[in-house]
């Protein structure tokens, strides 16, 4: 990886937020090879890629679909990315799936300059590093779901991240025209530290019978000027992916605001997880 931006570029997962990161990548003009886990999910992938790119097209936002689908690359073995400068994970939010997957990649990923970055939400980046060979070029490079559409993307170093993976990774995410911000290596980072407490306190509101999900929402986006309310902003993140996050955030400071409400425990065990699965607090069309 030279010294202003990464020209080979690795994902790892292609759901929602793999996807996203695989077409900012490809729309700003690197080569991206995006791993699946099997076929039918890189098959998924391809055709999400693909229909988020037919939108951009004819909203005129980008010239030509075909010309950034020819970018991308859906595989389903990860020793094809054995010749990247950067590889962003983006896989399930669980530790040992990641500390896995590290492992994996820093075995297989050739480059001893190639940077290694997880898009974690709430996961410490030193607990991924430390299983690698090479910590210093371990780091957090968090995006916002919509990626095509939302322009901040945390940029989180262990205590071992040297300066230069920071400035490499900071102009690559530049170069993709988004705004990076400097996070502390700490669960929750900035956003989430402040976002899912939010969020668990508007849960808990409605399972208290207080007031009834669209009330709260409606109080939300009337009152405060919020683009839309804590409730369907959970369903729109996932329920599964709110919980983890919580429980992340929990065990790093032991803080009650942290602990996952009984009534998400509940929903994410009988599989409403808001929209990827059309039915959380709201019901959606799949």
């Amino acid at each position: 990886m030279n010294d202003t931006t990464a020209t080979n570029v690795g994902v790892v997962g292609c759901g929602l937020m793999g996807a996203g990161i695989a077409e900012v990548a490809a729309r700003s003009g690197h080569d991206v090879v995006v791993v699946e886990s099997d076929e039918t999910r890189a098959t998924a992938g391809r055709d999400r890629l693909e229909a988020s790119l037919r939108r951009a097209e004819t909203k005129g936002k980008i010239e030509s679909a075909d010309d950034v689908l020819a970018r991308i690359r859906v595989v389903t073995a990860l020793e094809e990315l054995a010749d990247r400068d950067l590889v962003v994970e983006a896989i399930v939010e669980d530790e040992a799936a990641k500390t896995d997957l590290f492992r994996r990649l820093d075995a297989i990923v050739t480059s001893p300059d190639a940077i290694l970055a997880s898009n974690t939400s709430s996961i410490p980046i030193m607990k991924l590093a430390v299983v690698t060979s090479r910590p210093t070029h371990v780091l957090g490079i968090h995006f916002f779901n919509p990626v095509p559409v939302l322009k901040l993307v945390e940029i989180v170093p262990s205590l071992l991240t040297d300066g230069d993976t920071v400035a490499r990774s900071r102009t690559f995410v530049e170069g993709l025209g988004k705004e990076p911000i400097d996070c502390q290596d700490r669960a929750g980072f900035v956003v989430n530290a402040l976002l899912i407490p939010f969020i668990l306190s508007a849960i808990r509101m409605f399972e208290s019978g207080f007031a009834t999900a669209e009330d709260i929402d409606r109080g939300l986006v009337l009152g405060a000027a919020h683009p839309q309310g804590p409730l369907a902003l959970a369903d729109l993140i996932g329920l599964d992916t709110t919980k983890a996050v919580a429980e992340s955030l929990y065990e790093e400071f032991k803080e009650q605001l942290y602990a996952p409400p009984p009534l998400l425990a509940r929903m994410v065990e009988a599989g409403l997880l808001g929209r990827k699965t059309g039915r959380g607090f709201y019901t959606y069309d799949k």
